[in-house]
């Protein structure tokens, strides 16, 4: 079942049951995959692309929550929280700790890398590699680790 078709299901679903914080994250989810696929770029939808909108989408919503935190307006953080909880449904899990670890080394391997001047050729081998599985944040820190 393709990522679209399990967005379809999922809303159906919330529909049934009447969950309306459930129903809004999805819709939510559902205008903006449409705007994309209606762009004009000309780019073909692929999965790849719909995980990397969910991504943007997430961290949209973890720097609101984080802003509205700071200012003190709980009741915005809480939407901002819910709709989290929905787009990460959607997302594949993603690597941390040995796994990522493990991958950035054969990375490291792969392209002789020895010091923290080859960073750079590490870090476009491993986002080709980890697109849509570890955020860059995390796959950046594990490489300076490593190779310092």
């Amino acid at each position: 079942m393709s990522l679209s078709e399990k967005i379809d299901s999922a809303l159906k679903e919330a529909m049934r049951s009447k969950d309306a914080v459930r129903l809004r994250g999805i819709r939510e989810i559902k205008a903006q995959l449409l705007l994309a696929k209606t762009d004009g770029s000309g780019l073909e939808m692929t999965e790849e692309r719909e995980v990397k909108i969910l991504q943007k989408m997430l961290k949209q919503r973890q720097e609101s929550a984080e802003i509205y935190a700071q200012q003190n307006r709980p009741e915005l953080k809480a939407k901002e929280d819910e709709e989290i909880v929905v787009i990460k449904e959607f997302l594949p899990t993603m690597l941390e700790g040995e796994a990522l670890e493990a991958i950035i080394r054969e990375v490291i391997a792969a392209v002789g890398a020895t010091t923290a001047k080859d960073m750079g050729k590490v870090m476009a081998e491993a986002n080709k590699r980890l697109s849509g599985k570890a955020e860059g944040r995390v796959i950046s820190e594990t490489v300076k680790r490593l190779l310092s």
